[in-house]
């Protein structure tokens, strides 16, 4: 499997109009989430391709069985069909953006 994470992609002040505009570039659309301490989202899959980009806070994603820890402007992608879960870190609400291609 590629790189799952690319460390701040997008810098330490998160634009989200910055961020929807490059992920609309190649093929994605933009969505908020924004989840309270403890918030897990637990083994998902989908048919496309996802991203994922935190504009405040801390998140685990855990993809196909790796896990990595993501800060503030990185940028973690997942491939179609991988089973996925995010878990919010952060002692406070996490705040992030998800796309689909």
């Amino acid at each position: 499997m590629p790189d799952l994470i690319t460390r701040r992609k997008f810098g330490a002040a998160v634009d989200r109009d910055a961020v929807a505009a490059d992920w609309r570039a190649r093929g994605y659309s933009c969505h908020q989430f924004r989840d309270p301490p403890g918030r897990q989202w637990n083994d998902f899959v989908h048919g496309c391709n996802e991203v994922v980009t935190v504009v405040t806070g801390r998140l685990a994603m855990i993809v196909d069985g790796e896990r990595v820890e993501m800060g503030v402007g990185d940028e973690v992608f997942i491939p179609a069909r991988a089973v996925h879960s995010v878990h919010n870190l952060h002692a406070g609400e996490t705040i992030w953006l998800f796309g689909y291609d």
